[in-house]
């Protein structure tokens, strides 16, 4: 896992500096190479072949490359170019030699994650890919005729000048909770798009796009017909991606366990290969505490288990977290994973997670409506919905009542975005922005299409929330401090069979994932099997109302940047309870407001030196 930079036709960027920000990335090595106008620099986390013959960039003839990531079949790729005088046993040697046989068609052949530039001096272009899900980064700037690429986007941010922020983008923000794939918080910048190429001819600076991987071609397959062939062909497809993933690593691996069905799934299956697996779970004050039921997993593999204590202070370390993400970033599950992570690098330099699962198998409770799409009834009954009184459990089956009130006279995009994340929901009616526009269009072609409405559900969330921002809470989290995340779940194995799953086998009755939880009795203790799905969650009410309550009345009492786009009377009705919602809602509220606020700050910040 690394971190890669590429200018074409721009100054060459401070090493110094660009060093400093991409070093969490790659602290082992780093080095740049320029030819003509185009610049390279990688900072390595040397985690296969930990020689220096394996460092970045790399060269082949007139092939360069740069790469940020980890193909776990390399080896057996090798076996198809047997022509190819290989000088390592790197992954990164690996795809220069199936570049160079299969251009293009090589991606059906990959099991990884990946986000690669190379430099093809014979046909004079550069070539760039990014893997199925989109778990390795990749931002792109584009104005005139300069190119930039970064794994992170504070690299462009600090090294390229006159970066502007666009505040249609950060609109739709505020309103989805995560970015429009194809969009930043700032103009001319965009996320390059997760299964897909790009070419870029170096004399006319033309970019050509191609989708090599999407998941509807996949649900459009025959589905498997018996509830056991299911299990038997997740159950291979896991044993597979875990082991790959295992052994793919001159490294110790280790697990994150949350107590949930999938991490403790990865954990039960892992200690198939690894004696005495490292495991480890965030640990909280009070009733956010879910660490008994991680243990009662690490207690029946006998993994070696460490529970990191949350500290309730943050003041000292939550704005310097937040800003590792480049933008604004509402996911407030960002600060655990972080702690979490960090305690992880203390013993390990690899960690298996669970991302992926609830959007392929079907995790979320949002998704049994979805699937039996039976809301005639409770249409008759939405009008009560602003007569009942506020509930600060959002777990409670009483509060998800009330959400199917709200939902049920929506379509489209406000459909969606009430089922998952807009938190602003019925409160704020923010501006038809382009970005929002776009988004209803993406929304409204695959509602067009002829999946089941669960599995077009299950498509978006693939698309949209596990891509912008599930995927990048954990890269960041992660690599923040030089650890590498990998994720069994979205291995080429499951993703191919995952979809061709009938629904009723994802969901039955009120049991979400009901295949995973099947398997699962083979693997954990049956007390875990039913219980609701769990992340790292976050006490959130207590740190708004508490921990950050100054921070936040600091940021948003004085002219916010926030008031741009939410009027200062409904910030200061948050602010002062004065709003009828749950806690845990306001909660929320405030917290985007406020990382709005402390990226604001420091962008500012940044353009002043």
């Amino acid at each position: 896992m690394c971190g890669v930079y590429c200018s074409i036709n721009t100054k060459k960027p401070n090493l110094k500096k660009l060093k400093q920000v991409l070093d969490h990335r790659g602290p082992d090595s780093c080095y740049e190479y320029l030819h003509n106008n185009v610049y390279f620099f990688h900072s390595r986390l040397a985690i296969q072949d930990l020689t220096s013959g394996a460092d970045q960039p790399f060269h082949h003839g007139n092939l360069s490359i740069i790469y940020n990531g980890e193909i776990y079949n390399h080896l057996e790729l090798r076996k198809l170019t047997q022509t190819f005088k290989y000088s390592t046993n790197s992954d990164t040697e690996t795809l220069i030699a199936l570049y160079q046989k299969y251009d293009e068609n090589m991606f059906e052949l990959l099991d990884g994650m990946f986000a690669f530039i190379i430099f093809d001096k014979i046909k004079n272009r550069i070539f760039i890919a990014r893997d199925r899900a989109g778990k390795k980064p990749l931002y792109m700037y584009k104005k005139n005729e300069k190119l930039v690429f970064s794994s992170e986007l504070n690299a462009i941010i600090q090294n390229v000048k006159g970066i502007e922020i666009n505040e249609d983008a950060i609109n739709a923000y505020l309103r989805c909770g995560f970015f429009f794939k194809g969009y930043s918080a700032y103009k001319n910048v965009s996320e390059v798009e997760p299964g897909c190429y790009y070419k870029i001819d170096l004399s006319t600076l033309r970019i050509k796009k191609t989708k090599y991987f999407d998941l509807m071609d996949i649900y459009n397959k025959p589905k498997i017909k018996s509830f056991d062939k299911c299990i038997e062909e997740v159950e291979q497809g896991l044993k597979k991606s875990i082991q790959s993933r295992l052994l793919s690593s001159d490294l110790e691996v280790g697990a994150f366990l949350s107590g949930g069905i999938d991490s403790s799934l990865i954990v039960g299956i892992a200690s198939n290969y690894v004696t005495k697996l490292k495991t480890f779970t965030v640990k909280f004050d009070g009733t956010y505490d879910e660490s008994r039921l991680a243990r009662m997993t690490a207690s029946k593999y006998n993994t070696d288990h460490h529970e990191v204590q949350i500290e309730m202070n943050l003041k000292n370390d939550i704005e310097n977290i937040l800003l590792k993400y480049g933008q604004p970033f509402m996911d407030s599950s960002a600060i655990p994973s972080y702690y979490v992570s960090r305690e992880a690098k203390k013993y390990v330099t690899v960690i298996l997670n669970g991302d992926g699962a609830d959007e392929l198998f079907g995790g979320y409770r949002r998704y049994l409506p979805a699937l039996y799409r039976n809301f005639k009834t409770i249409r008759y009954l939405s009008f009560i919905q602003n007569l009942l009184p506020k509930s600060n459990s959002k777990s409670s089956k009483y509060n998800y009542f009330k959400r199917l009130l709200s939902m049920s006279n929506k379509n489209g995009l406000d459909y969606y975005l009430s089922s998952t994340t807009d938190i602003f929901e019925d409160h704020i009616f923010f501006n038809k922005s382009k970005v929002i526009q776009e988004m209803k269009s993406f929304i409204d072609e695959v509602l067009k299409s002829n999946l089941s409405f669960f599995e077009k559900m299950l498509y978006l969330d693939f698309n949209l929330i596990l891509s912008s921002d599930l995927l990048p809470k954990m890269d960041i989290a992660t690599m923040t401090n030089s650890l590498e995340g990998r994720s069994p779940f979205l291995s080429k194995y499951l993703l191919e069979t995952a979809p061709r799953i009938p629904d009723n086998y994802k969901i039955r009755l009120w049991h979400t994932k009901y295949v995973l939880r099947k398997l699962a009795e083979k693997y954990i203790p049956n007390k875990l099997i039913n219980q609701p799905k769990r992340g790292f969650e976050v006490p959130l009410t207590r740190w708004i109302n508490i921990d950050l309550k100054e921070n936040i009345y600091d940021s948003l009492t004085s002219t916010s940047y926030s008031s741009n786009f939410i009027s200062e009377e409904f910030i200061n009705s948050v602010l002062s309870k004065e709003i009828n919602v749950s806690e845990n809602k306001r909660a929320k509220m405030l917290w985007a407001m406020y990382c709005l606020e402390v990226w604001k700050k420091n962008f500012d910040y940044i353009q002043d030196q």
